[in-house]
């Protein structure tokens, strides 16, 4: 397992030497994962769909858009659009505190930021560690899930950043150009 270190500035996942792997998965059927929490719930997305995880930093409202939609950062002159992964998934508002990150992902062809609670590490996890989500899972739904890891204390909820964002970002799009 390798850390994500913490720094003041951003933090381009490409250029840290663990996190260097141009692909997820290798021949013997591991995959990397960035995890992170919401609330008391640990996740994590392949890393091949992390661009960057950078700190809290402004960003401009967007009007008329949906509460899980926070609005817009330029990112070295880049206009990403920012969702709340909380609100998303009809969890409790709370505080950002200095754990709370951004998270730059790709979607598709497009790059979206997404609001968590805290990144915790890089996981390298073999194929055959994840689960299939059971058939009875409902609130985020079966579409949205690839899987579940066990870890030591708890599960970890491995999501397909691209079903998850796939419509809201494509709604977001729309807003923005109507504006």
């Amino acid at each position: 397992m390798a850390t994500i270190a913490e720094a003041s500035t951003t933090q381009e996942m490409q250029s840290s030497p663990d996190l260097h792997d141009t692909e997820s998965s290798d021949l013997a059927g591991t995959m990397q994962i960035v995890s992170f929490h919401l609330a008391d719930e640990v996740f994590g997305v392949a890393i091949t769909k992390v661009r960057e995880i950078i700190l809290m930093c402004g960003i401009t409202q967007v009007p008329q858009t949906p509460p899980y939609v926070k609005g817009l950062i330029n990112l070295r002159s880049t206009v990403i659009p920012v969702i709340d992964l909380r609100c998303l998934f009809g969890l409790p508002e709370s505080d950002r505190g200095h754990e709370s990150r951004i998270m730059v992902v790709q979607v598709g062809v497009r790059t979206v930021g997404i609001i968590v609670d805290g990144v915790d590490e890089v996981l390298r996890i073999s194929s055959k560690d994840i689960a299939p989500p059971p058939p009875t899972v409902s609130g985020l739904g079966n579409e949205y899930l690839e899987g579940l890891v066990r870890l030591e204390e708890q599960l970890l909820i491995l999501l397909d950043i691209d079903k998850v964002l796939g419509e809201e970002s494509q709604a977001l799009d729309a807003a923005i150009s109507a504006t």
